[in-house]
């Protein structure tokens, strides 16, 4: 639910992502565990993790206006 909120933000404000998908692929899985988290989405910017659909932390660390 919130993994699309995330994908469609970012879309709409022309931010590149890479979508990593823990059910098809075990390295993403094991990626999320390290980071010490079992839920989605957890979002990575330039070493700082938001953790589900957090509209402000993101605009604040994508330096995107507050619109």
């Amino acid at each position: 639910m919130f993994c699309g909120k995330v994908k469609e933000f970012l879309s709409q404000n022309k931010i590149e992502f890479v979508d990593r998908n823990i059910a098809a692929d075990e390295a993403a899985l094991n990626e999320l565990e390290n980071l010490g988290y079992m839920t989605t989405p957890v979002i990575v910017i330039d070493g700082e993790i938001v953790v589900g659909f957090d509209a402000p932390k993101l605009r604040s660390l994508l330096q995107l206006d507050s619109g």
